[in-house]
């Protein structure tokens, strides 16, 4: 058996279902990189991905340690797939949890029901518990108790940082949507976002068209 029987006989052990959730996992990836908020957590798909790559480190420590050079072969495959799926994981993990950090009173008031995962919301209430505390201990407690407040609103000014909901964002239009107000300085701009067309544009402008899954972000 050659190298490239190797290959092929690894490429048929991959299901057509761990494909997708590669290729989901990476199209995820990259939006939630890209979009100033954070988006409704895969809970599904994550927990496919997750219970893959724990078979594929039980599948390498297993085959650790064998002497057959097509053994070896095979398990460097399996590590650099491995790798590769632990990467996105850790990267799309780590983009939710620098929003989470950067916009944790406004996630708490106003994020839906499905947006964090389990572990995701309790850190947050745990992150913003601590920082609160720390917040109090330093100095806010020296500060009338109307002045104390990290989610105040008076006189038309919110002390809440929110996500710029106008950041330009490039997007791919994947099913035909029609004609959009895209909104502009000086009149409103209208654009008829058809497949395969690429745009650049305010992430609300196409907010719940990246959600319905009919745009991704690129």
């Amino acid at each position: 058996m050659d190298i490239d029987d190797i290959l092929a006989d690894v490429t048929r052990a991959a299901a057509p279902r761990e494909a997708a959730d590669l290729q989901e996992l990476t199209r995820l990836w990259v939006a939630e990189r890209v979009a100033p908020e954070v988006l409704p957590y895969p809970e599904g798909l994550m927990e496919s991905v997750l219970a893959r790559v724990r078979a594929q480190i039980e599948l390498v420590e297993e085959q650790t340690g064998n002497m057959d050079p097509k053994t070896n072969f095979r398990l460097i495959l399996y590590q650099t797939e491995l790798e590769r799926f632990k990467f996105l994981v850790r990267s799309f993990l780590r983009a939710r949890i620098a929003k989470i950090d950067k916009y944790p009173l406004h996630i708490l008031a106003t994020a839906p029901a499905g947006t964090l995962s389990a572990s995701e919301s309790q850190y947050l209430h745990a992150h913003q518990a601590l920082l609160s505390s720390h917040y109090a201990a330093s100095f806010l407690s020296q500060f009338p108790a109307q002045l104390q407040r990290l989610d105040d609103k008076a006189g038309g000014i919110s002390m809440v940082d929110a996500p710029d909901l106008d950041a330009a964002v490039f997007c791919r239009v994947l099913r035909d949507v029609g004609v959009v107000s895209c909104g502009g300085v000086e009149r409103d701009t209208m654009a008829d976002m058809k497949r395969g067309d690429v745009f650049v544009v305010r992430w609300k402008v196409i907010r719940e068209h990246v959600l319905a899954g009919d745009i991704e972000l690129i």
